[in-house]
């Protein structure tokens, strides 16, 4: 398996060389930085007695106390930056939880890459449900999906011969569909980002996002295993 991220050979998730995790059929999830951890928690939590770590049994039962009883603001003092590679429907939908900082690749400076999103199976949707789908057998799939790369073939021909012809990226881009890869970093602090497992990692999320939420709950696990345990352990509420 080649890595998403850096193109290098790789046996298992995340790469050894880069470390980032294939999410997709050419998105990643790469960690870049990470500062703080379960005992900053403690520390912000402690500040307004004027204490600060103790040992890890009790610092561990003070975690478990901030989480039942949602005091919220000792989780911001935890921070994690991703390197994101997803289709723009799956960031748009990502770029809705407001308390981060993004940054994305400005597809008015650099030339899109030919680069787009094939699911590995069609869906319909849920009766009854406006947002749920689920995988379904189509009698035509092969040729749907056909129709799905030969879409991206012609309007990828097309955004190059806009380019080719003079015409500004900024306007060439127009053409782009919204399964075209995009990129951008993210950095949230721990509180904001267990919210967005609960929205992103819940089953009634689409399933593209989900997939990302996924391996950041791998990574959120890792790092912090005392918060995401306490969170886990009150049903994923908000702290």
């Amino acid at each position: 398996m080649l890595c998403n991220s850096c193109g290098s050979e790789t046996e298992g998730q995340p790469c050894g060389v880069c470390g980032a995790y294939n999410v997709l059929d050419r998105g990643f999830v790469r960690l870049v930085e990470f500062m703080g951890g379960d005992r900053a928690v403690v520390q912000a939590a402690r500040v307004s007695l004027g204490q600060g770590l103790k040992t890890p049994e009790r610092d561990r039962r003070l975690i478990n106390y901030l989480m039942k009883h949602e005091h919220g603001t000792p989780f911001e003092h935890a921070v994690f930056k991703f390197h994101v590679k997803a289709p723009i429907f799956v960031a748009r939908e990502w770029f809705r939880h407001r308390i981060a900082s993004y940054n994305e690749i400005s597809q008015r400076y650099t030339e899109v890459k030919s680069e787009f999103y094939v699911p590995a199976k069609l869906r319909r949707p849920v009766k009854g449900n406006k947002q749920a789908s689920e995988v379904a057998d189509f009698p035509n799939e092969e040729e749907l999906m056909g129709k799905i790369r030969e879409t991206y073939t012609l309007v990828y021909r097309t955004y190059r011969e806009l380019l080719e012809s003079g015409v500004a990226r900024e306007l060439a881009r127009i053409v782009l569909p919204l399964g075209t890869y995009t990129q951008f970093y993210w950095t949230v602090n721990a509180r904001s980002l267990m919210n967005f497992l609960r929205l992103r990692e819940a089953p009634e999320a689409q399933s593209e996002i989900r997939e990302y939420a996924k391996v950041i709950l791998r990574i959120f696990r890792e790092r912090m295993p005392w918060t995401a345990e306490a969170w886990e352990s009150q049903g994923r509420k908000r702290p």
